[in-house]
């Protein structure tokens, strides 16, 4: 189980330059239907966005954190006013930002580090989108419905800036279903012996994800291949595609062009692969099939089971040698283990080859085909 801060009371778009805002924080697991039940110290801190500043330096600009309230079920709908950044003026942008340790380093308190082991044991922060301060903002105007995550997924170590990400979530139900593989798997599977030949030789590789949600999956191992193998072999890019249904594209796009740095070696891009359909036309640029296939969090609706068994089975035959099939597995209902058997009729067996149990309940497991 893993529990994220996220809001149920949004911060606004715009703000004016006094008082303060309104934000109703929560902290659930990933679908928000399992509150989190303990009581823990909430941290706000601001990150300037935009406008004019005071610092010399071209540094972000990002304010202690300071105590913002003790979290906990009783009064889990409570308003919370936050101060406004100190000094704020009109035209600046803030990001507002949520946590719940305050670790070391210039952006240790809003990130989520992947490469720690530890991952997931505490509750994970979030971070806003940019509130426009001016004097025209009204206080009833519209809510935010996005939210950003930065995941690092290599530390810095002096002049190494390491590698981090920023993601961008709708805060919707239908794109917010991100399991702990969806966010921390590529750190597990880093630690995988048999899954190292495939995802992380240096010989250039094509992957293919289903069901990206936000691209979190395959962003991490575009970037960890890219920063590790500078240098392509023979000059010919790794080719990592993640797909989903249409509405989720315009999200995963937004992703990989916000972290288009970190992608200089690799060709990332997203398609639609509805497992209802026939395989669409982009599989036709891989006639040697995939080296491996991965996916996370898609098991949540059984009656799915069928279609993507369908799409796995067309997949699989595309190259003379089978994929490296990866699953990455959190348990709802039981019912949901039926997809073992699905695959077995295809001729695929899927073993168990590691899991994480988080701050603890239904550990999220990995699975190898």
């Amino acid at each position: 189980m893993f529990f994220y801060i996220s809001f149920l009371r949004p911060p606004p778009l715009q703000s004016v330059t006094f008082g303060n805002i309104q934000i109703t924080p929560q902290i659930a697991n990933d679908l928000r239907t399992e509150p989190f039940e303990d009581s823990v110290d909430i941290y706000y801190s601001w990150s300037q966005a935009s406008g004019f500043s005071l610092s010399s330096s071209n540094r972000e600009i990002i304010t202690k954190p300071v105590k913002l309230t003790t979290y906990r079920q009783s009064t889990a709908y409570k308003e919370i006013p936050v101060p406004l950044p100190p000094g704020v003026r009109d035209g600046q942008s803030w990001c507002l930002l949520l946590g719940t340790r305050l670790t070391a380093g210039p952006d240790g308190f809003s990130s989520i580090d992947l490469y720690n082991k530890g991952v997931g044991r505490a509750v994970l922060p979030v971070i806003s989108m940019p509130i426009e301060f001016g004097p025209r903002a009204s206080r009833k105007g519209p809510k935010q419905e996005q939210i950003v995550r930065m995941y690092r997924l290599r530390p810095k170590v002096n002049d190494d800036a390491g590698v981090a990400l920023k993601i961008t979530e709708q805060t919707s139900f239908d794109l917010d279903k991100s399991d702990m593989f969806r966010k921390f798997g590529i750190a597990a599977l880093d630690s995988v012996h048999e899954l190292k030949d495939v995802l992380f030789s240096p010989e250039p590789r094509d992957i293919l994800e289903l069901g990206g949600g936000i691209g979190i999956v395959a962003l991490s191992l575009a970037a960890l291949r890219s920063t590790r193998f500078p240098s392509p072999a023979e000059g010919i890019k790794d080719r990592i595609i993640t797909t989903d249904l249409d509405s989720a594209i315009p999200l995963i796009e937004h992703n990989i062009e916000a972290n288009a740095a970190h992608l200089q070696n690799t060709q990332l891009g997203a398609a639609v692969l509805d497992w209802d359909d026939e395989l669409p036309d982009f599989v036709k640029d891989f006639p040697n099939g995939f080296d491996a296939i991965i996916m996370a969090d898609v098991t949540y609706n059984t009656a799915s089971f069928p279609s993507l068994v369908r799409t796995l089975s067309k997949l699989v035959q595309l190259g003379k040698k089978p994929p490296l099939v990866i699953l990455g597995y959190k348990e709802r209902d039981a019912a949901e283990r039926s997809l073992w058997n699905l695959v077995n009729n295809i001729g695929l067996s899927l073993q168990k080859v590691g899991e994480s149990a988080g701050a603890g309940g239904a550990p999220v497991e990995v699975w190898l085909g």
